[in-house]
């Protein structure tokens, strides 16, 4: 028993290693888990009485945990059996797709990430970049829903930049759980995205397997009472116009939804901007006829670059406004047993398009488009006051600024674009823009009873 045993070092380190590596897993990491969880429920338990619609504990249950009961799940599983049978392979593989589909999809979300660095980060690149204002009454839509009820905010899709929006904007209210496409799948940035509680989806995909396990996520997630947010027009607007809103995710809601028990609201949410940061990249793939949106990381970066230097020489400016309206919430119980989905789609859209900000370079960009030669200033605010819809009074919506002073603010802007020029005998349009003219013009059109001007074969087309 005492006889000494002669090893290589590399031989002794190894063994070190192995007896470190088995103590940590089965003695200390276990403890440290348990000692940092304990410290998360509290800070989520003060974080709580600060929301209005606390963090369920769906949304924070172990990532494994969520992946072993999706997979497990009745539906998922009977639809594994199926996927085996239709394509003739052993369920085992089948078994694995699932998983994969199940580790694709289920987020993991950190409170932590979300509060601490998320909104944070959302709030100063939205103020960064924009002077943001809300609708009168988004505090109220919002906590006019039943407290036990689950919110989905539905929303046109005008710009990345929407889910910085609405993140700052609903931060005061809870955490959101967001429905991103393929574009998020890119690391590092698919882990961050994770944190934040997204869960990715493959809108192009069409196997039965892949839209049953995102289906029972997305139902689980629902009767659990997670906030959601959700692009039903499937993609970035690339016309400005508000598209048809395509039926997936609302109809994988609508499927799972049981009256007897937790009420699913809706809320519509109308965001406009005085200046989409792709609007040419958005223009370029309209024209094209196809969604093939060629940003370059490099001219991104440029970008990025071109602002800090102005930011440093004191010459930055900010985009404009960035607004964003909540429209009056839709109850599924409300509706009955018997949902008419394509009802239900019509409805949500008409209330986006109803509350739709009427921002000042939209309606600037109508009324040029109208023009048929050079205006002074006086003749460019009277015809934008001509020009707003009659449902919205006297001036835009939710924009706290005279009239007179926005029209000159969103001339100035325009005028830097290169959109319009001045001379002795006033504005003038650049009929080489007319394209992106037409791009804010669209944005509001939804609220007149006729298209802002004639439309080219592209715009027209999609």
């Amino acid at each position: 028993m005492m006889t000494t045993v002669q090893l290589p070092l590399w031989l002794f380190v190894l063994i070190v290693l192995f007896a470190a590596v088995t103590f940590a897993s089965h003695f200390l990491f276990p403890s440290v888990r348990w000692f940092f969880r304990r410290r998360l429920e509290r800070a989520v338990a003060r974080l709580n009485t600060r929301l209005t619609r606390p963090i369920e504990p769906f949304k924070l249950a172990r990532r494994h945990d969520m992946i072993q009961r999706l997979i497990y799940d009745p539906e998922v599983t009977q639809a594994i059996v199926d996927h085996a049978e239709a394509n003739d392979v052993p369920e085992n593989v089948a078994f694995e797709k699932a998983r994969r589909y199940a580790r694709e999809i289920v987020p993991s979300f950190s409170a932590f990430a979300y509060f601490s660095f998320g909104a944070r980060v959302s709030r100063w690149l939205a103020t960064a970049l924009y002077d943001v204002r809300t609708g009168l009454n988004n505090d109220q839509q919002v906590q006019s829903v039943t407290p036990d009820a689950t919110v989905i905010f539905v929303m046109n899709h005008r710009s990345n930049m929407d889910y910085v929006l609405v993140t700052y904007l609903a931060a005061r209210s809870s955490a959101l759980s967001y429905a991103v496409g393929e574009w998020a799948r890119v690391w590092p940035l698919s882990h961050l995205i994770k944190s934040m509680g997204a869960y990715f989806i493959r809108r192009r995909s069409r196997g039965q397997l892949y839209r049953k396990v995102l289906s029972r996520y997305v139902q689980m997630a629902t009767e659990a009472g997670v906030t959601q947010a959700i692009f039903p027009e499937g993609g970035l607007s690339v016309n400005g116009r508000l598209m048809p809103l395509k039926m997936g995710l609302l109809s994988y809601v609508v499927d799972g939804f049981d009256a007897g028990k937790r009420d699913v609201v809706f809320v519509p949410v109308a965001i406009n901007y005085d200046r989409v940061l792709e609007d040419r990249v958005l223009i370029a793939a309209d024209q094209r006829g196809d969604r093939r949106f060629g940003a370059r990381i490099t001219v991104v970066m440029a970008e990025i670059l071109r602002l800090f230097w102005q930011w440093i020489t004191r010459r930055y400016r900010k985009f404009g406004i960035a607004s964003v309206v909540f429209g009056p919430p839709v109850s599924l119980s409300a509706l009955g047993q018997n949902h008419d989905l394509r009802a239900l789609a019509r409805t949500l859209r008409d209330s986006i398009q109803e509350v739709m900000p009427v921002l000042f370079v939209p309606l600037l960009s109508r009324v040029f488009l109208n023009a048929e030669g050079p205006m002074t200033p006086a003749e460019v605010e009277a015809a934008a006051r001509s020009a707003l819809p009659a449902a919205r009074g006297t001036r835009p919506a939710v924009v706290d600024e005279s009239f007179a002073a926005g029209v000159t603010r969103a001339l100035g802007d325009m005028q830097r674009r290169g959109m319009i020029t001045q001379s002795d005998t006033g504005w003038h349009r650049v009929d080489a823009e007319k394209a992106l003219f037409r791009f804010y013009a669209n944005s509001i059109d939804g609220l007149y009873d006729g298209p802002t001007a004639p439309q080219n074969a592209a715009t027209a087309k999609s």
